[in-house]
């Protein structure tokens, strides 16, 4: 049942690309917040398709702790493409920083492209740092909260971190708090996965991490928030199940 619940998902998700991304290419020529207002309403139909055919409903934890004035750069874990649309669609004008290679997709990348979103080389070695710090520090400035996945690419549950170094540059460079995320989206919409599973996903916002921290200390202090939420809700999602 599940696996036909995922199947119809997918159809479902597929057609409401293809009605949505033909229309919004009149936005490519409006400014950026209309992009990201249109966004917003994507994301809102693809969690409502979840919710009603697969079970996948969603919980946002601790708002309190984002800081008000936009001013901040958010790491979050990745274990799914769920968080991706989620931080891209809910949070007030996130400006994230992927892999150059997503703006090559049709309709998709354009409309990340015209977000806004800071699209790095992962080959370019210090250039592309050097480039992610000065990108990500002149949208800071207009009041854009920076968005980054601390492990580069999406993980499994339960799989041993692997947190890239580049983040306690980008935190030194821009000088900025930082707000971690954790999630447990991975047990419900698991990387790469066809199957789509009946649960409640959620997104916590963790208090933040103040700027001026040395680089060492700031990587262990991160990763460890980060991992110790994320497994805590991992358990919390496990004893749900097995009630």
């Amino acid at each position: 049942m599940i696996f036909l619940r995922s199947l119809i998902f997918n159809i479902f998700f597929l057609i409401w690309c293809a009605i949505f991304f033909t229309p919004c290419l009149l936005l490519m020529v409006f400014p950026q917040r209309f992009m990201l207002i249109a966004g917003h309403y994507w994301a809102v139909v693809i969690f409502w398709l979840l919710k009603v055919i697969c079970g996948t409903t969603y919980e946002i934890r601790g708002l309190e702790n984002l800081p008000k004035d936009g001013k901040f750069l958010l790491v979050s874990k990745h274990q799914s493409a769920w968080e991706t649309i989620a931080l891209m669609a809910f949070l007030d004008n996130p400006c994230i920083i992927l892999k150059k290679q997503l703006l090559r997709i049709p309709f998709f990348g354009w409309y990340l492209w015209k977000s806004g979103v800071v699209a790095i080389d992962r080959n370019a070695g210090t250039k592309a740092l050097r480039q992610m710090i000065s990108e990500s520090k002149e949208a800071l400035e207009n009041g854009r909260p920076i968005v980054i996945f601390p492990e580069g690419t999406r993980s499994t549950p339960g799989q041993v971190p692997e947190y890239q170094t580049g983040i306690a540059a980008l935190y030194g460079g821009l000088g900025a708090p930082v707000c971690p995320a954790a999630l447990n989206s991975g047990m419900f919409w698991g990387k790469d996965a066809f199957v789509k599973k009946p649960g409640t996903i959620v997104l916590e916002y963790l208090p933040v991490i103040p700027s001026g921290l040395k680089p060492r200390v700031f990587m262990k202090t991160v990763q460890d928030t980060i991992e110790d939420a994320s497994n805590k809700l991992m358990e919390e999602a496990q004893q749900a199940e097995s009630k």
